[in-house]
Parts: C-alpha cells; structure tokens; sequence
C-alpha cells in the first residue's frame, strides 16, 4: 500500500514545469531533521503532492517516488539524503494553502501545523480531500 506525501519547492527554484521537463527530478538540498526523516520514509510508488511554496502558496500536481532515498551529494551525504520522484499529473486547479486552511478535514495536516516542514506525512483522508479540492 503506497503512502501519502507533500514536498514543497520554491517554483523560481524548482517548480512543477522542471520536473514535467526533467521528466524525474532528484529532490535535494533538505536540511530538515524530520523532513529528512521524512524522506528515509518515503517508499518507491508512494504518492506526493507537488506544493509550490512562497510563490503560489498551493499544491499543483502529484509525484510518485520512483527511487527511494540514497546520499545526498549536494551537501552532507553523511546526514541528508535524496529521493527521486516523477510526475503523475497536473491537479485540474491548483489547490491553494489558505482554501486548505479552512477545510475542517484538513486541521490536522502537517503543513498547517509546522509550515516550515518541506516534506510531510498525509493521511489517505488528507490525501482524497485535497484531490477533491482540487476536481472543484
């Protein structure tokens, strides 16, 4: 059974049209102990959703991790680590943080309550939710 993720990334850094041109992206740089944590986690065909943060502020498409976590070589491959990921599709609309702060089903997603974390853990319930948002 696939689990359920959201990743945030900068979209003037990397955003959703990078990795549909990439067609797999390497999701590096996070130097987050839970996050990475996170990622440790993460097993090959679990679902993401693709979050564009600072600009946008709004979950934009759906990932599946294709390669799970391995050394992160861009900063401290003793501690971090990468995971690769490829697009599943793009949400019909974006679905934007401060609709998802008003949805009582989603009171308790974890970007809501650590909006600092950049890779978090979304239950199934979540999971369906926001894709029911975004078919709105």
């Amino acid at each position: 059974m696939a689990n359920y993720w959201l990743m945030k990334s900068e979209p003037d850094e990397y955003g959703w049209d990078d990795l549909i041109a990439e067609k797999e992206g390497i999701w590096d740089g996070v130097k987050n102990a839970q996050a990475s944590n996170n990622m440790k986690a993460m097993k090959k065909g679990d679902q993401v959703f693709f979050y564009h943060s600072r600009q946008g502020l709004e979950v934009v498409g759906i990932m599946e991790v294709s390669e799970e976590h391995s050394p992160d070589m861009t900063t401290d491959p003793e501690r971090w680590v990468v995971v690769k990921v490829k697009p599943v599709r793009k949400l019909d609309k974006a679905v934007p943080l401060k609709e998802m702060k008003q949805n009582a089903k989603l009171g308790n997603l974890a970007i809501i309550r650590q909006t600092r974390l950049s890779v978090a853990p979304v239950t199934e319930a979540e999971w369906r939710a926001i894709l029911a948002m975004s078919e709105h």
